[in-house]
């Protein structure tokens, strides 16, 4: 299948802002900490900072032309010059067919070198997931560290060539 990253910009807002409610929506069922606002949305308090930040990028995830999903990338989120995945969402109809891999490939590539990203230790799907999408494209070993605060959780540590 043909898949593609493509660049969000701010006329794109709405639009990212909409996949985010849908994400945050499946991520609710394994996580107590993402109510519903009194409008019946889930809050997202960083969507403006990929727009006016330059250490943060938003990306459309495109299958066969048609949108899937998106991905968040942040710079330098530890002090250690790495790259981020921050968010990374694929709709279920396009889930289980290589659009999710073959996204984080192409996110990947844009920023060869470190990077690091964290899954929950409660999203099964996730954590198999990012171990093997993170294998298949890593230079060198995978390094994971688990931590307890804020949320029980694995963070990925690798190097893409």
């Amino acid at each position: 299948m043909d898949v593609a990253l493509v660049p969000a910009d701010e006329a794109d807002k709405p639009v990212l802002a909409n996949l985010i409610q849908l994400y945050q929506h499946d991520f609710s069922e394994i996580r107590d900490d993402l109510p519903l606002t009194r409008h019946g949305t889930f809050a997202y308090p960083y969507l403006d900072h990929y727009f006016t930040e330059p250490a943060r990028e938003a990306y459309f995830v495109e299958a066969a032309g048609e949108l899937a999903g998106f991905a968040l990338a942040r710079a330098d989120v530890d002090g250690e010059g790495s790259w981020n995945v921050a968010e990374f969402f694929v709709a279920r109809r396009h889930r289980r067919r290589g659009v999710a891999r073959a996204a984080a490939r192409l996110l990947f590539a844009r920023h060869p070198g470190e990077w690091t990203l964290t899954f929950d230790h409660a999203n099964a799907a996730a954590a198999a997931f990012w171990r093997s999408a993170t294998a298949s494209v890593a230079e060198g070993p995978v390094i994971e560290v688990d931590r307890s605060e804020p949320v029980p959780s694995t963070i990925l540590r690798f190097r893409v060539a």
